[in-house]
């Protein structure tokens, strides 16, 4: 038998490329990512252990550095307009680790604009949902050492980005709700890495007109315990009961915890926002910019179910925004309001004065 394997995918699939990179990342092995002139091997910070961090450095001859993004660079005091690269020759996992995302570091003496190829990285890092901080090192003149990497071009993470937008219906579910009555749970699978993607309906919306919607990021920590930390809970449940008063409606939960930068990343922001910063200088001093949510995936659902008008239940134009591009009609926006708490004022204040959600906060202060 000769022939290509009909399995075979190189140079057909950038999505699966894309995804089986994000892999070796997650499992803290390095990847080389490559143009047409230069390669570059990378290896995830926040995956690597410190045995294979030390193998890195070697293969590498210490001719490695570590990226930063512009937003950690800023918080350890580097002007920048760029992402940079900090040398890492004779430095350890454990000094590179804090350079990475720990409190209160010192600047380092010397810095280097990023290489275009391990800032392209960065987006490998953000679908992986690690920390975005690489080791690098560029291999373009020998990359023997790294041949046994998984290797990437880099115009396939742009060629993978029309798969976020690709889903499929899987399963509709009657599910009885306690307050709601029935609902009907319809399961999407899709997007890159195949997630699955749930759409909540309530009541009876007639997808002829406008339909009221609520586009809701998961929140572990506040739709499930109750943190007193956000509005989350309140979020999701008045958001149902306000999706019910107008006669049905669709709510659209959406698998990207803390912002689009995952639990883990979420819980180190916590711990920081324990020490006093506010929400995006927490996420900021883990390298985020402020907030890393997609809404391909929302968008894709409510056009399987065929809605193409809608009344938004949101206080985030951002949402507003990535709906419109898209093509979706929206008539108009209902907030959605949650109790304000001595624990949660000041991530709503960090949410209205820097993100630019729409919160009447002193109202609902006076109103408390």
């Amino acid at each position: 038998m000769t022939g290509e394997s009909p399995f075979s995918i190189n140079g057909t699939d950038p999505a699966v490329e894309v995804e089986r990179t994000v892999s070796e990342l997650r499992y803290g092995r390095p990847i080389i990512l490559h143009d047409n002139q230069n390669k570059m091997a990378l290896v995830a910070l926040d995956a690597v252990q410190p045995r294979l961090f030390d193998q890195f450095a070697e293969a590498a001859r210490q001719n490695h550095g570590l990226l930063l993004t512009r937003p950690r660079a800023a918080r350890i005091g580097i002007k920048t307009t760029t992402d940079v690269l900090v040398p890492l020759a004779g430095k350890g996992f454990d000094w590179a680790s804090r350079l990475s995302y720990a409190v209160d570091v010192d600047r380092p003496e010397t810095w280097t604009a990023a290489p275009a190829l391990a800032s392209a990285a960065v987006d490998l890092t953000q679908t992986a949902l690690l920390l975005p901080a690489l080791v690098c090192a560029d291999v373009s003149e020998d990359s023997s050492a790294f041949s046994g990497c998984c290797s990437l071009h880099a115009d396939r993470i742009a060629g993978a980005r029309p798969a976020r937008e690709s889903f499929q219906q899987i399963v509709r579910t009657r599910v009885p709700l306690n307050d709601y009555g029935d609902a009907d749970f319809v399961v999407f699978r899709g997007g890159l890495a195949q997630k699955d993607q749930v759409a909540i309906i309530v009541g009876k919306p007639d997808v002829s007109k406008p339909v009221p919607i609520r586009i809701h990021s998961s929140c572990i920590t506040g739709d499930l315990c109750g943190s007193l930390k956000c509005d989350c809970g309140d979020q999701l449940r008045n958001g149902l009961d306000l999706l019910l008063q107008a006669g049905g409606g669709v709510l659209l939960y959406l698998d990207q915890e803390g912002r689009g930068t995952g639990i883990g990343a979420k819980m180190r922001a916590y711990g920081y926002q324990h020490r006093g910063l506010d929400t995006i200088d927490a996420d900021a001093e883990l390298g985020f910019a402020p907030d890393h949510r997609r809404y391909e995936s929302a968008i894709a659902m409510l056009k399987l179910l065929s809605i193409s008008q809608v009344v938004v239940y949101t206080n985030n134009p951002t949402k507003i925004e990535s709906l419109r591009r898209a093509g979706i009609t929206v008539h108009a926006r209902t907030p959605v309001l949650g109790r304000v708490t001595s624990e949660n004022e000041n991530y709503l204040r960090t949410k209205t004065l820097r993100a630019g959600h729409m919160l009447d906060l002193e109202t609902l202060i006076a109103a408390e």
